[in-house]
C-alpha cells in the first residue's frame, strides 16, 4: 500500500486524505462547534514536555515555547536558537477538516525562526478567534479577509512527536518535516518539488481547498521519531 495521505500541520498541522473535509451539514458533523475550553488545556509543564518532543532533543532543548492560555497562545519558555515549540489544537489546520473542532486533537510542532516570524502567526490569529466564540464559517470569513504574512524563505518545521494525536483515525501519522512556501509555488500541484511522484518523498496536500493562509506545505517523511526510536516504515 503506498503510503502517499495528505495533510495540512498541526498544521498540528497540517494529513489530508485521512482527515476527511466536511462535504454536509455542520449537524451533520462529529465535531459541529468548539467544546468547552477546559477540553483542549492542558497541565502546562506537560504541554511544554510535548511541545518540545516536535523536535530532536538539540534543537527543542533551546527552542522558545508557547502553551495554550484562555487569552490564547502565550510565552512559557523563552528560547535561544530562534526555533519556536507549540502543542496546536484543531482549529489550525484546513478549515474544511473534520477534526477543526476535535477537543483531542493535539499536533506538537516546531517552527523555525523564519517560520516563527511569518507561519507562526496564523496559528496565534485562528486561536484568538476560537477563543472569541466565533463559529468556523465566521473564523474563516474573518481570516480571508487579513492580510497575512508570506512564509519567509527558508521556513520549516519539524513535527516528529511519537504522542502527536493528529485525529481520530489518523493517531500519530508518521514523523515528518515541513516546508512552508509561498501559494504560489503549488504550481501544478506540487509538480515544481516533484511532489507525489513515483519514487519522490515530497508530499503535497491538494486535498483541502478552505485554506485562505497564503501558503503551500510540502511534506517530508522521516524515519525516527523525534526520541530516537523508528517510526511506521515510510513507502514512496
Amino acid at each position: 500500500m503506498s503510503c502517499k495521505p495528505r495533510f495540512y500541520a498541526c498544521l498540528f498541522t497540517l494529513l489530508a486524505a485521512l482527515l476527511v473535509p466536511i462535504v454536509a451539514s455542520p449537524a451533520a458533523a462529529p465535531y459541529p462547534a468548539m467544546a468547552p475550553l477546559a477540553r483542549y488545556m492542558m497541565d502546562r509543564n506537560a504541554e511544554i514536555r510535548l511541545a518540545r518532543s516536535a523536535a530532536p532533543p538539540s534543537i527543542a532543548r533551546d527552542a522558545s515555547v508557547v502553551v495554550l492560555t484562555a487569552r490564547g497562545y502565550e510565552m512559557a519558555v523563552k528560547g535561544s536558537n530562534g526555533f519556536t515549540c507549540i502543542v496546536e489544537r484543531g482549529w489550525t489546520p484546513p478549515f474544511d477538516q473534520k477534526d477543526f473542532w476535535n477537543p483531542r486533537l493535539r499536533a506538537p510542532i516546531c517552527y523555525n525562526a523564519a517560520a516563527s516570524r511569518t507561519v507562526l502567526q496564523y496559528t496565534f490569529i485562528k486561536t484568538k478567534l476560537a477563543l472569541g466564540g466565533l463559529s468556523r464559517a465566521q473564523m474563516l470569513a474573518r481570516v480571508k479577509a487579513m492580510t497575512l504574512p508570506t512564509p519567509e524563505p527558508g521556513s520549516m518545521s519539524y513535527m516528529l512527536s511519537k504522542q502527536q494525536y493528529l485525529g481520530d483515525g489518523v493517531g500519530s501519522w508518521y514523523p515528518h518535516i515541513m516546508f512552508h512556501v509561498p501559494k504560489a509555488d503549488s504550481a501544478d500541484d506540487g509538480a515544481s518539488w516533484g511532489a507525489d511522484l513515483p519514487g519522490s518523498p515530497v508530499v503535497f496536500d491538494s486535498g483541502h481547498h478552505l485554506v485562505p493562509e497564503p501558503q503551500t506545505i510540502f511534506m517530508i517523511q522521516v524515519g525516527s521519531w523525534s526520541d530516537g526510536s523508528p517510526g511506521p516504515t515510510v513507502r514512496y
